[in-house]
Formats: structure tokens, sequence, C-alpha cells
């Protein structure tokens, strides 16, 4: 499993069909775009969760990166991305085999946001699984972190 994170100072989903509509949008806070391998399992999903909740990339004080998530007091925007586990190592199309299928990947994102939420102590903002959709954000500083945990 590989989250992108990025810290953001807003950001937003919005389905485009039939009719745009936003799904998700936070102000100061983490813009996660997850990805699910093939063989992830729960196990991914409470290490991912707790490391991303956990990093402290937030300023302190004294404008250094020394605090959380919840320390700051920041909001989680999760959206889907399974192009995250794309190969485009040979040739000029991507493969997308490692990405797990959507009846394996659709539960492992929902307990990634659930697990999230319970580490935040709030409910966390979303994209729509599956759907085509145009996330919108302003990156602070810009942070960001690729973190990825494999099954082993």
């Amino acid at each position: 499993m590989i989250a992108l994170i990025q810290r953001v100072r807003k950001a937003s989903v919005t389905i485009c069909d039939p009719t745009p509509r936003v799904t998700g949008s936070i102000d100061t806070g983490l813009l996660i775009l997850l990805g699910v391998h093939e063989t992830d399992t729960p196990a991914e999903v409470d290490w991912l969760s707790k490391k991303c909740v956990g990093l402290r990339i937030f300023p302190d004080a004294d404008d250094k990166m020394n605090c959380s998530l919840a320390e700051y007091g920041g909001d989680v925007l999760v959206v889907s991305q399974f192009t995250l586990y794309g190969n485009a190592e040979k040739g000029n199309r991507p493969s997308f085999i490692e990405s797990a299928r959507p009846e394996k990947a659709e539960p492992l994102y929902e307990a990634f946001c659930a697990a999230v939420g319970e580490h935040l102590g709030k409910p966390v903002q979303r994209g729509e699984f599956g759907a085509m959709m145009d996330v919108e954000l302003i990156n602070w500083g810009p942070v960001t972190l690729p973190i990825e945990r494999r099954s082993k």
C-alpha cells in the first residue's frame, strides 16, 4: 500500500459526471493519494494509517516541522489512486497489473479511511472510489512524501 502525502493549505475532489459535485474538501491538512497493491492486507492499513497521522510535518511555534497532523489540528482528504502502482519501465503504456482489483482495493481503501479517522478523532473527507475525479490542491511548502508498506 502506498500513500502519496501532500501537506496542503486547501484541497478538494470533484466528480464531474454527469454534473459536477464536490465529494470532499478540506482546509489545512493532508491530501493522501492512496494506492492499494495486489498483495496488500489489513496489516498495511493499520501501519500506514498510523504513520500518516503521526508524521511530524506541520510547523511548531518556532516554525520547525515538528508537529503531527493531530497536534496541528488539520484535516484529511483521502483519494484512491490505482495509478500509483503503474509501471512504465517498458514501452510507453503503463502496466497496472500490480494494482489491486477493485473488489480487493475498495474495502482496503474504506478501512484506511476509517482507520485514519479513528487515529485522528474526526471524520475523513474522501473522493469516490473508482470515479473519474478532479483533484484541486494548494500544496503547502511544498511538502510531498511517498510512504509505502508491502505485506511480508
